[in-house]
C-alpha cells in the first residue's frame, strides 16, 4: 500500500518530513496485523464503562520495593479519570492533553497542585483506544504505577474481569480535517490522515528505527481487541549502556535507586544482541519494541484526546513521547478535530 502525502506541517521542518517520509516509502512492513473475516472488533457505537471494579497490584515502577494497586471503576462521567486516595482534598486528574505536565521519557499528567501527579501513564492510559473503553475512574494511592512483566496484559485482563458495559449514550467519533504532520528530531514524524467514507477505525503505520539490536521495525494494522490485545504483551525497552548507567552510578539518584526495572519486565538491547529474551517474535525477528511503541506508547497519546474517538490513520516514524503529545496539542490549538461525516 503505497503511502499517502503528509499534509500540512503544524511544526519541525516540512523539508526533514519530506526527506523522512520519502526513507519511510522504501522500509518493508515486517508485520501487517491481518483483519479476522467476518470477526467484529468488539468496539461498540455507544459509550462504554465497566460492569463492575477491578484492581490489579505490582511493584512500583519507580519505587519497585512498594507494593501499587490501580483499582479500575465504572464511572458515568465522561472521560478517564485518576483518583488518588493519598490527597483526599485533591480532585481527580482527568485523562486529557490540557493536563500533560512533562514527556520527559514518560507522560505524566498533573492537575492543580504539584503534589497531584501521576507518571507513566501511557502504558494505562492506552486501554481507552485499544479496549474501546470511554469512561473509567481509576483509584490509586500514589502517583507511582505498578510495573508488570508482560508490558500491560495484566491491565487488559483486569479490565476483561470486570466487563465492558454499554451506557445509552452514543460515542462520538472524530477525525482529522486534513492530513497534518509534525516533525522532530533525527527525521521524526507523525502523520494523522482523515477517515475516509465515513469509516470509524482507526489504523496504524507505526516504524522505529534504533542503533541497537532492535534495529529497524515496521508493523501496520486496524486498532480493534485482537491487535491491541497483541501488542500489550510489549515491554518498554532500554539500551545496555542505560542499565549500566542505572546499576552504577544512576544509584545515587533516588529515583533510579529504587527503580523497579528487571530483566523480566524490561527489553534490554546491546549494539548486536539483547541481554534478556526479546518477545513477539515474528518470522525469525522480534517485533516487541515496534508494537510497545504502537500500541502503548502512541495509542497512549491518542487517549489524551478527550473529545471523543480517533478514526482515520497515523503514520508514525521513530517519533517518541514528546512528539505525540505535541501533534495532540496542535490539533485543539489549530481546532483540527471534526466528527466523522456520516
Amino acid at each position: 500500500m503505497p503511502l499517502k502525502q503528509y499534509g500540512r506541517v503544524l511544526s519541525g521542518s516540512e523539508e526533514a518530513i519530506h526527506e523522512a517520509f520519502e526513507s519511510l516509502s522504501g522500509i518493508p512492513v515486517d508485520m501487517e496485523w491481518p483483519a479476522e473475516p467476518g470477526a467484529s472488533d468488539g468496539y461498540s457505537a455507544h459509550c462504554t464503562t465497566l460492569g463492575e471494579s477491578a484492581a490489579i497490584s505490582g511493584p512500583g515502577t519507580y519505587f519497585g520495593k512498594a507494593e501499587r494497586t490501580l483499582t479500575f471503576r465504572p464511572s458515568q462521567e465522561s472521560g478517564w479519570w485518576f483518583e488518588r486516595s493519598d490527597l483526599p482534598d485533591s480532585l481527580p486528574i482527568r485523562v486529557s492533553v490540557r493536563n500533560v505536565w512533562t514527556t520527559v521519557r514518560n507522560i505524566v499528567l498533573l492537575s492543580g497542585s504539584p503534589h497531584n501527579y501521576m507518571r507513566m501513564v501511557e502504558h494505562i492510559i492506552a486501554l481507552k483506544i485499544g479496549m474501546g473503553l470511554d469512561n473509567v475512574v481509576i483509584a490509586v494511592e500514589s502517583g507511582d504505577p505498578p510495573l508488570f512483566d508482560r508490558g500491560s496484559m495484566d491491565l487488559v485482563e483486569a479490565v476483561e474481569r470486570a466487563g465492558i458495559v454499554e451506557t445509552g449514550e452514543l460515542a462520538t467519533f472524530l477525525t482529522v480535517r486534513e492530513p497534518v504532520s509534525v516533525g522532530g528530531a533525527n527525521g521524526s514524524f507523525l502523520t494523522f490522515l482523515p477517515a475516509e467514507n465515513g469509516s470509524r477505525d482507526l489504523h496504524i503505520d507505526c516504524t522505529v528505527d534504533f542503533r541497537n539490536a532492535i534495529g529497524r521495525q515496521r508493523t501496520r494494522f486496524k486498532v480493534d481487541n485482537r491487535s491491541f490485545r497483541h501488542g500489550a504483551l510489549a515491554r518498554t525497552n532500554t539500551d545496555f549502556w542505560t542499565m549500566v548507567y542505572c546499576r552504577t552510578i544512576g544509584k545515587i539518584f533516588a529515583d533510579v535507586r529504587n527503580l523497579g526495572y528487571t530483566r523480566d519486565n524490561i527489553l534490554v538491547a546491546g549494539r548486536r544482541e539483547y541481554f534478556n529474551e526479546a518477545k513477539l517474535i515474528h518470522e525469525g525477528k522480534s517485533l516487541e519494541a515496534v508494537w510497545h511503541r504502537a500500541a502503548l506508547d502512541l495509542l497512549a497519546a491518542v487517549a489524551l484526546i478527550d473529545r471523543g474517538r480517533l478514526a482515520g490513520e497515523i503514520v508514525s516514524y521513530k517519533a517518541g513521547h514528546a512528539l505525540d503529545v505535541s501533534m495532540v496539542a496542535s490539533l485543539y490549538r489549530h481546532d483540527l478535530l471534526e466528527p466523522v461525516a456520516q
